[in-house]
């Protein structure tokens, strides 16, 4: 069990299903962040692409230094409720889009020297402008996770920058990184010095992206801190960091109800929650998420394969095992739900979004935050 709190925690509290959020562990996470950030002099900034609770912003922004954007919404959302900088990339900015983020953001970072070329004349001058670059140098194990692999979209190739290109440019990002540790980290960045040297003289920052698992135990935090403290030094820059699932890892569970239990070829249950619809990253990545109290198939008596309820056939959790046989009504928990699944939820065949819930584990004092129905379904379309 990674969200460890959540051993002792009754999930008939909430209605189901119901995303449930310990903010005593958020805590604990942010205070490792700004352990980092204090010693380091890096700056740290919450990624809301992963985690945008933004009931939780007050307490985010007594940690960390601001927010990062893939977008206008998230920028908004960052100016409006977490405070200090708000840094925006994007894929590509529309005119529109671009026009509506001047205003509030403080870093802006291009995909390509084609967007930084077209907007670099609409451009705010109290706006930092940043390039994404690809250091060349790949580290993750999927390729729908990894922005260095061939034919990637994401971040210009040092083949492509020149010295004309660069002026008027103050800082460089690059973002490789899937939950990954500090040893990852260390060679890309050695990487990247290696492929853009002759740039980073010129620079006022260098900004090392999202993808670090600084809050999960067994993390080498004193190596980031020395890797941040050097990368400073050496170039005589600001540095950033943006962990999206670090601020929210082990806080987090999705409570589901058993709404059915039947035999095909195999013991089936299917659950009011979806893979599909609320935990996507399990069919994408794909990895299959722990169960409170569960093993793998035939670890215990009794194996059932979980479905969700939608209507796809892959709409499936996986196989696990119980001790004592699954019963209509039962309520399961999900572990390490927090991160990179709510922000991913969707209303596929109109199912309807998990409740969401803040709980302290310290005090045990629970709040349902937000509870959805047809309306929020219905406002999503036309």
């Amino acid at each position: 069990m990674k969200a460890e709190s959540f051993l002792q925690f009754d999930p008939t509290r909430v209605p189901s299903p119901c995303f449930v959020i310990d903010e005593v562990a958020v805590e604990r996470n942010l205070q490792t962040l700004a352990r980092v950030q204090k010693a380091s002099g890096a700056k740290v900034l919450s990624a809301l692409k992963a985690f945008s609770c933004w009931h939780l912003a007050p307490l985010v922004a007594r940690y960390l230094s601001g927010t990062c954007a893939s977008g206008l919404h998230e920028a908004l959302l960052g100016r409006e409720y977490y405070g200090g900088e708000v840094h925006v990339f994007s894929a590509g900015f529309s005119e529109r889009e671009f026009a509506a983020i001047q205003p509030i953001a403080d870093h802006i970072v291009f995909n390509s020297v084609t967007q930084y070329q077209r907007f670099k004349n609409q451009l705010n001058p109290n706006i930092d402008v940043g390039l994404r670059v690809n250091p060349m140098h790949s580290e993750g194990a999927a390729d729908i996770y990894n922005p260095c692999a061939p034919g990637s979209r994401l971040g210009i190739p040092p083949s492509q920058l020149t010295p004309e290109i660069m002026q008027g440019v103050s800082g460089l990002h690059f973002h490789t990184l899937c939950e990954q540790g500090f040893e990852p980290l260390a060679r890309t960045v050695a990487a990247f010095e290696e492929h853009f040297a002759q740039y980073l003289p010129t620079l006022s920052w260098i900004n090392l992206g999202g993808g670090h698992l600084i809050s999960e135990p067994g993390y080498d935090v004193d190596g980031l801190i020395q890797l941040l403290i050097g990368l400073a030094k050496r170039h005589d820059v600001q540095v950033y960091i943006e962990p999206g699932e670090a601020v929210a890892i082990r806080s987090g569970v999705l409570v589901t109800e058993v709404l059915d239990v039947m035999t095909t070829d195999r013991p089936q249950a299917i659950l009011d929650c979806s893979a599909t619809c609320h935990m996507p990253d399990t069919l994408e990545m794909p990895y299959r998420a722990d169960i409170l109290g569960a093993g793998q198939a035939s670890e215990y008596e009794h194996t059932y394969r979980l479905g969700g309820l939608t209507c796809l056939a892959g709409d499936v959790m996986g196989d696990y095992s119980f001790s004592s046989p699954l019963e209509v009504g039962q309520r399961l928990v999900f572990d390490d739900m927090a991160h990179y699944t709510m922000v991913k939820t969707s209303t596929f065949n109109g199912v309807n979004l998990p409740a969401i819930a803040i709980w302290n584990s310290i005090t045990d004092e629970i709040r349902v935050i937000r509870e959805f129905d047809y309306q929020d379904f219905k406002t999503r379309l036309s």
